[in-house]
Parts: C-alpha cells; sequence; structure tokens
C-alpha cells in the first residue's frame, strides 16, 4: 500500500508560485531572443526580479513584471505613446524609468520589432556616449 504524505498549504503555494513565475520568464526570454534573430549578438541578465537585454554591453530592453519594454528617448517616444503606452514605473525609486511596454502588434511582427529594437539600442548607444 502507497504511503500518502500531504505536503502544507504554504509549501504547495510557495512551490507553485515559484515555478510558474520561473518558467513564465523563461519562456518570456526565449521568445524575445527568438524574435530578435537577425538584430546581432544579444546578452541577457537576470536583474531585479526580471531580465535586462543586452547589444554591444548596453541594455535595450527589459522584462519587469511580465511584460517586455524597450529604451525610449526622443527618437521614439511618439510611437508607444501614439499607442497608449507609458513608462516603467520602478517602484524602489518611485519614478518612471525610460523603458515603455511594446505593443503585442510590434512584439508579434518580428521586422518591425526588431526596428524598434534598434532604435531602443541607438537610443542607449546615444546615452552612453554623453
Amino acid at each position: 500500500m502507497e504511503r500518502m504524505v500531504q505536503e502544507s498549504p504554504l509549501s504547495y503555494f510557495a512551490q507553485k508560485f515559484y515555478l510558474t513565475r520561473m518558467n513564465a520568464s523563461d519562456d518570456q526570454t526565449r521568445f524575445i531572443l527568438d524574435q530578435l534573430q537577425g538584430f546581432g549578438e544579444i546578452t541577457t541578465k537576470r536583474m531585479f526580479g526580471g531580465v535586462g537585454f543586452f547589444h554591444e554591453g548596453l541594455m535595450f530592453g527589459m522584462i519587469a513584471k511580465g511584460i517586455f519594454r524597450l529604451k525610449v528617448g526622443d527618437k521614439n517616444r511618439s510611437d508607444f505613446e501614439s499607442r497608449g503606452m507609458t513608462a516603467y514605473m520602478s517602484s524602489a525609486k518611485k519614478k518612471g524609468m525610460p523603458y515603455y511596454e511594446v505593443p503585442i502588434d510590434v512584439l508579434e511582427d518580428r521586422a518591425e520589432f526588431l526596428r524598434w529594437s534598434r532604435i531602443s539600442w541607438e537610443i542607449a548607444d546615444a546615452a552612453a556616449k554623453k
């Protein structure tokens, strides 16, 4: 006869929560990297519960709170704002950061996503040279 062991509800909840969050983030990271094929070498770094996306050492995109965002500046802000996208609000810094959510239709259209991503990297590159 097989003996059944019951786990506490807290450990079950914690296990499900962390596994679900981890897998979703890994799946999102793989999807974004797939969409960025043709961009050039991309590296990722886990940071603050999210993932940063880097090209030539410069961060141009990030997954935070389960949402992919690109770096925004004067050159591309209107593209995001015209679609109702707003700055990522950092609860730690209590202010907006220059990363906006990418509209889903752009995220799913590889050519358009690459175009938006390149502009975001150019913004990161220009900021690094200041």
